[in-house]
């Protein structure tokens, strides 16, 4: 396991050009995302298959040969599950929200086009509605360095996969510092794009105006790369913008903006005040300027995210599913997007007034200082700590971060030191739209003054080893009984069907409605389950909770796998309903409908 290093877009991409193999990459890739997965499977939802990613990079080897200049040449990339890639699911954490894509993002075409290889799709917090990574079904993934503490969110798996070193970069997503919080923490560079610079065709929207597709990297020129791969005008994307040309490099002094002293918020965490006290000295010695400012107007347009009518641009997303479905929603998310129902066309019109009263406010910062040098984060939690308390919490990591979009802002995440529990703190550069390249040039120089290679060991605590349970009705995620696998802090494993020889009835008289399934061999369906994985005590508590005529057995999978699952005693068939030809208990439930 000592084995983890991370990995650098740019060397993968010169080596690959120079005569380096991408099949021996790619597999090298692959041995890590295995190896890894004995210690935090849930960074992924879904592994590309090993032949398919030896294929991907055969085929890059075979377009080098033909002559092509591929930029990403044989780099190996994740992408958040939120992003759709051709012939995939795209789940957004949400199992019953799932379709498979039938053409890639952009953002995913130019890259597969510019020689990267594709790993698989990287977990988040559902619908990508939060900063703290806790809010899937397919668990948690956690600090890289320290797995008491939450990786960041929406965008934590893609954190986690470029932190161990599984990959040598990862798409996210930033609508309020997705892609920027889980940098921080996980010690990586987390570019923000001004809005519209990287087409978001393809994107399951959040807040679908002010949503961002993201890159976290190993280094600054990784991250710089990806944006010179990525950035271009997408004519298909209502909200893509033509870039202006890049600006002249910064090449003597520059001025940036700071909170006055009263302003600086760490919520009692004294090492990120002195961690940031630090960066700010580091920025002088780049050759910057520190100025002082009033930053109460972002603070303030920041409230509106979340306590103004942009929340119903969250339910607009998912409208539908929280109709029909809401308990397919995760508890923490569906209480947030269910605010949004409310809002009304008078308040919309009012929030997007103060909106541009605090930008107004706000357009005084870039006639005083070049860039703004924020704390990513005040200070960082533990999981537990994020589970008894949810939403506060997440608002406090949003505290420096959820403005940037809502006015139309520019951002830059980079590391700035550790704590001494061994998290990662950051800093980030903040600037005007179309900002982008000053803040890479203004980076640069900050970071000669930081490098970033001396980080703590990885925390390579395996994970508990678990029980994998199939469900296949009343324990679906959305249905009555989800909730029993939940206060368990059950696993999503994966979502499939089981072979091809079992029957599913709609048991007589059953509170909650309930299925049997039973296994016939010829003549059987296959039915559709849900795979989760609870510790050993937590599935002990669980089976002991399984009234007769159910009980727990064994259930053969699609793949040729068992796992632990529902069953059925014969008297559970006494009046019950053959449903096998609607293939799984949803289709049952939305017929009765």
């Amino acid at each position: 396991m000592s084995s983890f290093r991370r990995i650098s877009v740019v060397e993968i991409a010169d080596a690959v050009q120079g005569g380096a193999c991408p099949v021996d990459i790619a597999q090298a890739a692959l041995d890590a995302a295995d190896a890894y997965d004995l210690i935090q499977p849930q960074a992924w939802i879904l592994r590309i298959p090993a032949r398919e990613v030896l294929a991907q990079a055969r085929e890059v080897k075979a377009r080098l040969a033909a002559g092509e200049l591929l930029p990403l040449a044989g780099v190996p990339f994740a992408v958040k599950d939120n992003i759709d890639v051709a012939g995939l699911p795209t789940s957004a954490a949400c199992p019953a929200f799932a379709y498979v894509a039938e053409r890639s993002a952009k953002v995913v075409e130019l890259l597969l086009e510019a020689g990267a290889v594709l790993i698989g799709k990287t977990n988040l917090d559902q619908f990508a509605t939060g900063l703290v990574g806790a809010r899937s079904p397919y668990g948690a993934p956690l600090c890289v360095f320290n797995q008491d503490y939450v990786s960041g969110g929406s965008s934590s798996g893609s954190a986690v996969a470029v932190a161990a070193g599984l990959v040598a970069f990862a798409l996210g997503t930033d609508t309020a510092g997705s892609g920027r919080v889980p940098a921080a923490f996980n010690h990586l560079v987390g570019l923000k794009p001004t809005k519209g610079r990287w087409s978001t065709r393809g994107l399951v929207p959040a807040c679908r105006s002010l949503d961002c597709i993201s890159v976290f990297a190993a280094d600054l020129a990784g991250a710089a790369l990806v944006d010179e791969v990525l950035t271009q005008f997408d004519p298909e994307d209502d909200y893509s913008r033509p870039s202006p040309p890049p600006p002249a490099r910064p090449t003597a002094g520059f001025s940036f903006a700071v909170p006055r002293a009263d302003q600086r918020q760490f919520l009692g965490d004294e090492q990120s005040a002195g961690l940031y006290a630090a960066a700010i000295e580091r920025m002088v010695s780049a050759g910057g300027s520190p100025i002082e400012i009033d930053i109460a107007p972002l603070l303030d347009a920041a409230k509106l995210l979340y306590s103004g009518p942009w929340v119903a641009e969250r339910t607009a997303a998912v409208e539908t599913l929280l109709r029909d479905t809401p308990g397919a929603i995760h508890p923490t998310v569906r209480a947030i997007v269910q605010g949004g129902m409310a809002v009304t066309g008078v308040e919309t019109f009012r929030g997007l007034y103060a909106l541009e009263a605090h930008r107004r406010a706000a357009e005084p910062i870039w006639a005083a200082a070049d860039i703004l040098l924020l704390p990513t984060t005040p200070t960082i939690y533990r999981l537990k700590e994020v589970l008894a308390e949810p939403m506060a919490l997440n608002a406090n990591l949003g505290l420096y971060t959820n403005f940037v979009n809502l006015l139309d802002m520019s951002a830059l995440a980079v590391p700035a030191g550790f704590r001494e529990n061994g998290t990662g703190f950051g800093v980030t550069l903040i600037g005007p739209a179309f900002a982008d390249r000053t803040l890479l040039a203004l980076a640069e120089r900050y970071l000669e003054t930081f490098p970033m290679g001396d980080t703590p060991p990885l925390d390579l605590t395996p994970r508990k080893p678990g029980v994998k349970l199939a469900v296949v009705g009343a324990h679906l995620a959305g249905m009555p009984l989800h909730w029993q696998l939940t206060s368990r802090e059950a696993r999503l494993v994966t979502a499939g069907k089981t072979a091809p020889a079992y029957k599913l009835y709609a048991m007589a008289q059953s509170t909650p409605p309930k299925p049997a399934l039973v296994h016939v061999g010829d003549g059987g369906a296959a039915i559709l389950v849900e795979v989760y994985e609870l510790d050993f005590e937590a599935f002990g508590s669980f089976v002991a909770e399984v009234p007769a005529p159910l009980a727990i057995g064994t259930v053969t999978l699609d793949d040729g796998t068992s796992v632990k699952g529902f069953v059925a005693e014969p008297r559970a068939l006494d009046g019950a309903s053959d449903i096998t030809a609607l293939g799984g208990w949803r289709a049952y439930i939305a017929s009765l409908t």
